[in-house]
């Protein structure tokens, strides 16, 4: 019979708490060095205790990703204060209902469909590159200035029209913050109140869902309004949604409309802006990998603007974008949980229990990523990349819940950082970043750069 894994040693009193608070991905990576590729934590005090295994191969991986939901569920509590929060979206439904939606909204995420909104980012980069050029040699903090970009970005793919577009940014930026950090506050803590109680974080959150809804509530139902009374030919991605069907040919109801784009809006900045500034962070500490992509983005480009038709040309820029994945992946950790008793490895783990897939620790595998804390974009060059197993890199995911959105995080990063080296060079002010890595990689302090016009 196949062996219970075993358990991280911790604190008496608090097992792995602190150690996971203070350092996750740290923490990951030494109980992987101490016990191996399946590992169990132990998290809080007695009689709040809570309990969790955590896969650190790429074989464990595919198994536990790859898997249909029918072996390996994603509810959890976390996805369920995520529900409730945004509604029932792409991110948030399971089983039979997850699949119907990704059904009806595959058509908005082909590859040929995203290299649409090329212009769009394109023209989001453009406004960028000439605001900071207005300043010139400015010091600018990467991880607030890639995040308003990708924020305004996802914006004009998704709402088009530019009322749209500014009355949804402002909402987003004065809600967002505090929504995430109440639904993220509330999955993790061992006491749950409903939130129906009047406590001060109830009724500041209720606050942020009522207006984040109403505005959002407002601009579908006009769009809809619209495309029913004389369907346009607009292709940004909220026309698109209003004429979607599903697999019974009904069309979209607006409660689901508000879950998807309020989806789009949670999963369409945030992991990309990470994804942008420490790409520019890399690339700023590293001068010969920033002279490399200098002198592709120009003897490609020759001064002209980038389109999606170049991004195929551009090898060495989609290199650095997977490499900063590799060390800096957006979503660091990916959580199921088994339906029915499960062997992982040389480990049984019980049907229930909360499984744990670390990118974070994956992708740092010395075995298949030499030196690997090491920046080096060489790796995603020639044959080496198809000498690694299929899960030895995975930001976005595997299986049936792979990111739908990943092409257009993709084309996204690239056109960006393309549009940017065109027009500056970077010098690193911030040389170490601290960051963390629990549910989303975030770094912990400023990612300044200087940008210098060329």
């Amino acid at each position: 019979m196949p062996a219970q894994p075993p358990t991280m040693a911790g604190h008496p009193l608090l097992g792995s708490l602190l150690d996971l608070q203070s350092d996750t991905l740290g923490t990951y990576l030494r109980a992987r060095r101490e016990y191996g590729d399946v590992v169990r934590f132990s998290v809080g005090p007695p009689g709040l205790r809570a309990s969790f295994v955590a896969v650190f191969s790429a074989a464990g991986a595919q198994q536990v990703l790859a898997a249909s939901s029918d072996t390996f569920s994603k509810d959890s509590r976390f996805l369920g204060e995520m529900r409730q929060s945004f509604g029932n979206g792409l991110l948030t439904s399971l089983g039979d209902e997850y699949m119907r939606q990704r059904r009806m909204l595959q058509s908005l995420f082909t590859p040929k469909q995203v290299d649409k909104y090329g212009g769009d980012i394109v023209a989001e980069s453009l406004r960028l590159a000439d605001r900071w050029a207005a300043v010139p040699d400015a010091t600018v903090e990467v991880a607030e200035e890639m995040t308003e970009h990708t924020l305004r970005t996802i914006c004009r793919i998704l709402f088009g029209a530019y009322e749209d577009m500014d009355v949804m940014i402002r909402t987003v930026q004065r809600n967002f913050p505090l929504i995430n950090a109440y639904a993220v506050k509330r999955a993790f803590s061992p006491v749950h109140i409903s939130r129906k109680f009047p406590s001060p974080s109830n009724l500041k959150a209720a606050k942020a869902h009522r207006e984040l809804y109403e505005v959002c509530d407002e601009i579908v139902a006009r769009r809809r309004a619209a495309e029913t009374s004389a369907p346009s030919d607009r292709r940004d991605m909220l026309s698109l949604l209003a004429k979607a069907v599903s697999d019974d040919g009904s069309p979209i109801t607006p409660e689901e409309t508000r879950a998807q784009v309020l989806t789009f809006l949670v999963t369409g900045h945030e992991s990309t802006a990470t994804t942008l500034a420490f790409a520019m962070h890399l690339l700023a500490c590293n001068p010969e990998a920033q002279a490399r992509a200098h002198a592709e983005v120009d003897g490609l480009l020759d001064g002209r603007e980038p389109g999606s038709a170049d991004v195929e040309a551009l090898p060495y820029l989609s290199a650095v974008i997977k490499e900063t994945l590799r060390l800096y992946p957006a979503a660091p950790a990916l959580g199921r949980v088994p339906t029915s008793n499960v062997r992982v490895g040389d480990f049984e783990i019980p049907a229930g229990t909360d499984v744990v897939v670390s990118a974070g620790v994956v992708q740092r595998d010395p075995e298949m990523w030499p030196e690997p804390d090491r920046f080096d974009p060489d790796r995603f060059l020639g044959e080496s990349q198809n000498q690694r197993p299929r899960y030895a890199w995975f930001p976005f995911g595997g299986g049936p819940r792979a990111c739908i959105g990943q092409h257009l995080a993709t084309l996204e990063s690239i056109l960006t950082l393309a549009v940017l080296l065109q027009r500056f060079g970077f010098t690193a002010v911030d040389t170490d970043v601290p960051f963390s890595s629990a549910i989303t990689l975030r770094a912990e302090g400023p990612i300044r750069c200087k940008v210098t016009p060329r």
